[in-house]
């Protein structure tokens, strides 16, 4: 009896895998005959299921066994809304078959359907007048409604979820107080009462920080954003914990509540573990713009004597030759921070390999849906706006205002929502004469769900969403000065107009020669939809998609190139995979497109 115990075990285990698979005899075969989902959850709960490893079973064990089970599943198929079964258990045949065969038949009967639902509210809750709207959403979202048929799963789900949006906002230490599932088994219908106890309402308190060495706790609570006195949810401690590990100063950071605090000011507790001070990361890369890429970037967090982060880096592909540092001070109060960086870079523009030299200083606000900035910035670049054989090296001066806001659902995975950026300023370029100029720069991305369930199967195929992207730019000065090609215009490539390469689409001079232009006008209507396998929907996605855009130094001038096309997405560990296929009607040519990541 001893192996035969072990066998149990390993059934129990192992769902029984192990005495069906060949790896030792099994005492009976049990057939389930049942709608598909009863037979599911008595394939995996029934209690029969565990002795057929015990293969010195007699046939009177078993009878009894056979007995119990009957039982055990009216009780299962209970738990599934069906109070009335009809269930048969019997071995056919003279009994003498090896092994022997039980088969078990489970006719469900007459359904129990839910005639009424009420959730209701005990504690300080019922007398919040600012939780009133809490209250009616639990209740407006409520999964367990009248008509539908019950099960001990979804009750418990229903009663979960209730709980779940009562904690997560305001009232961390709520409770059920009370739930109740009435059963009129002779009627078929099940009476369902819930009453959910708030406890007091949150508010937050002081940071109490640890795991600080390098750092001060001022600098936790800039980046952390919980100001004193907000209302408890636990979405901002989530956003709290994200904005730590985002900010390079922590490998961890973990934001959690204490409860056992005063209700009024109930203190924060963040666990931190530092970065190193210091980090070199090298990197390789493939993409269909710019080829092969390398990169070496050291990142120095708190330079002596200066406190600020050191951020520098070297790339190199096929397009493009750069090295630049960047030095960022630690955020003020209104989580501004002093930004200056400075970079040289080498880039094929069009047909002009330019050499260009950039010095920036300004100052930055990066929040959760909104980043803004203000700059000054000295250019020093080929000029492509003039027809020379040999273009000119010409300086500038200028001041730019930009903001971004965002309004996606998620990221970096996106499926609604939508982002607008804008850069304007303007400077002059330096040298004898001097001319000004203006720059404007504006783009903007949406995705637009076609149907309301993404959660499709292959019966219901998702509709997906379309994604619309436009970029327009301008440059105004008079006619014939000389400017950056880097404060000009080109277009083309992965994230712009697809089946062209990059930075191809701009001013086509005499000769074939294409350089920067001084207006810019690119979109984009991409259908992404989608890819379900087994009824389920996949990480994959399939795309059709039409793309535009046009470069040029008068506005008249501005003739669209197309490229169309299909392609997979991927929700990929490092981001979204972008694989495209596209045709540039202009140029009569296949291109392949691939990048990974989303930003915005």
């Amino acid at each position: 009896m001893k192996c035969a115990w072990i066998g149990v075990l390993l059934t129990a285990l192992c769902g029984g895998a192990w005495a069906q698979d060949g790896g030792a005899p099994s005492a009976f075969h049990l057939s389930i005959e049942a709608p598909d989902e009863i037979r599911t959850v008595l394939e995996r709960h029934l209690e029969l299921q565990r002795y057929r490893a015990l293969t010195d079973l007699s046939d009177n064990e078993l009878e009894r066994l056979m007995t119990i089970a009957a039982q055990d599943s009216r009780d299962l198929v209970a738990t599934l809304g069906y109070f009335s079964p009809v269930v048969r258990i019997d071995r056919p045949g003279d009994g003498n078959t090896k092994p022997r065969v039980i088969t078990l038949t489970v006719e469900p009967g007459r359904p129990t359907l839910i005639s009424e639902v009420t959730v209701a509210f005990s504690g300080p809750i019922t007398q919040d007048p600012l939780a009133a709207a809490q209250r009616q959403q639990i209740q407006d979202s409520w999964s367990l409604r009248t008509g539908m048929r019950f099960s001990q799963n979804r009750w418990d789900t229903a009663k979960h979820q209730a709980l779940r949006q009562l904690t997560t906002v305001r009232y961390p230490t709520g409770q059920i107080d009370s739930s109740t599932a009435d059963v009129d088994a002779l009627n078929y219908v099940a009476h369902l009462s819930l009453t959910l106890d708030s406890g007091p309402a949150y508010q937050l308190g002081g940071l109490l920080v640890g795991g600080l060495e390098r750092y001060d706790t001022e600098l936790v609570t800039r980046l952390a954003r919980l100001p004193l006195g907000t209302p408890y949810a636990q979405s901002d401690l989530v956003a709290a914990q994200q904005r730590l590990t985002d900010s390079g100063f922590f490998d961890s950071a973990y934001v959690n509540l204490n409860t056992a605090g005063d209700p009024v000011a109930a203190p924060v507790l963040v666990e931190l573990r530092e970065a190193k001070l210091q980090k070199l990361v090298s990197g390789v890369g493939i993409s269909t713009d710019a080829g092969a890429r390398l990169s070496l970037e050291h990142t120095h967090n708190k330079v002596p004597g200066l406190g600020w982060r050191a951020v520098s880096k070297i790339a190199l592909d096929r397009e493009t030759r750069s090295i630049g540092t960047e030095l960022t001070a630690p955020p003020d109060p209104d989580h501004w921070r002093w930004v200056t960086s400075a970079q040289w870079q080498a880039q094929r523009t069009g047909s002009v390999d330019v050499n260009s030299q950039r010095l920036r200083f300004g100052r930055s606000q990066s929040q959760d849906r909104a980043d803004r900035s203000v700059y000054a910035q000295y250019d020093r670049a080929n000029t492509a706006n003039i027809d020379s054989t040999e273009p000119a090296l010409v300086q500038a001066l200028s001041a730019y205002y930009a903001v971004t806001l965002r309004n996606f659902d998620s990221t970096p995975f996106p499926s609604r929502g939508w982002g607008v950026g804008l850069a304007v300023g303007g400077g002059a370029t330096l040298g004898s004469p001097t001319d000004p100029y203006a720059r404007v720069l504006a783009r903007g991305l949406t995705y637009l769900p076609l149907d309301r369930d993404t959660r499709g199967s292959a019966s219901t195929q998702p509709a997906g969403r379309l994604a619309l992207r436009a970029e327009l730019g301008a440059v105004l000065a008079k006619e014939g000065i000389a400017l950056p090609s880097t404060e000009l215009f080109l277009t083309g490539g992965d994230n712009s107009v697809r089946g062209y390469t990059f930075r191809s689409i701009g001013v086509v001079r005499p000769g074939g020669l294409v350089v920067p232009g001084r207006y810019l006008a690119t979109g984009s209507v991409e259908w992404q939809r989608p890819i379900t396998m087994k009824g389920q929907l996949s990480d994959w996605e399939s795309t059709v998609f039409i793309d535009a855009g046009a470069v040029a130094d008068h506005v008249s001038e501005l003739r669209a190139k197309v490229g169309v096309g299909a392609g997979v997405r991927w929700k990929s560990p490092v981001g979204p995979l972008q694989i495209d296929l596209a045709y540039g009607l202009e140029v009569k040519l296949l291109r392949l497109h691939m990048n990974v990541g989303f930003s915005f």
